[in-house]
């Protein structure tokens, strides 16, 4: 993940991490302008050294971001996707924040908590996720998306995915 962002996030951008915890993901070395983070457990956010500022929400029960329109140059949702009740809404609302050219990286693995994770997302076979995020991301209207595998699956790693949104002209 770190090596998708470095590649991804411009250095000295707005980074949005969304469903953030302790820890980021983002390169250590690369100095961003602002790294915002949400999520909804203060005590792990609070103990993140990457996020400048951060606030608590529940997107299941409000998917709009207190943000500011055209605001965010990159945005990464790490291995969380799973657990958004409504989708689609919160990716308008990501498509929403980010200025044009900006993108939205999310990443997932085969591993999920059961209790938590959408029906979709438990009744899909491995590989079959990708399809589904690229979809949540193409009916927010995101016009330009694309799935990558970051790691394959064998026996000594688990697989792991990302799809990438970006904003363009036409969004």
């Amino acid at each position: 993940m770190t090596k998708l962002y470095r590649e991804n996030f411009p250095a000295s951008g707005v980074v949005l991490d969304l469903m953030g915890s302790w820890v980021s993901h983002l390169p250590e070395d690369v100095a961003y302008a602002e790294v915002i983070g949400h999520g909804m457990n203060e005590e792990e956010l609070r103990g993140n050294p990457r996020l400048s500022r951060w606030f608590l929400q529940d997107l299941n029960e409000k998917p709009e971001l207190p943000l500011g329109t055209e605001t965010i140059d990159a945005t990464g949702l790490c291995v969380s996707v799973q657990y958004l009740q409504q989708p689609v809404a919160v990716f308008r609302e990501t498509l929403r924040v980010l200025k044009p050219g900006g993108l939205i990286a999310i990443t997932f693995s085969n591993r999920c908590f059961p209790t938590k994770a959408v029906a979709i997302w438990q009744g899909l076979a491995m590989g079959q996720h990708q399809r589904l995020v690229t979809l949540y991301l193409e009916r927010a209207g995101f016009a330009a998306v694309e799935a990558r595998t970051l790691v394959e699956a064998d026996s000594e790693y688990d697989p792991l995915w990302a799809v990438i949104g970006r904003k363009t002209t036409r969004n």
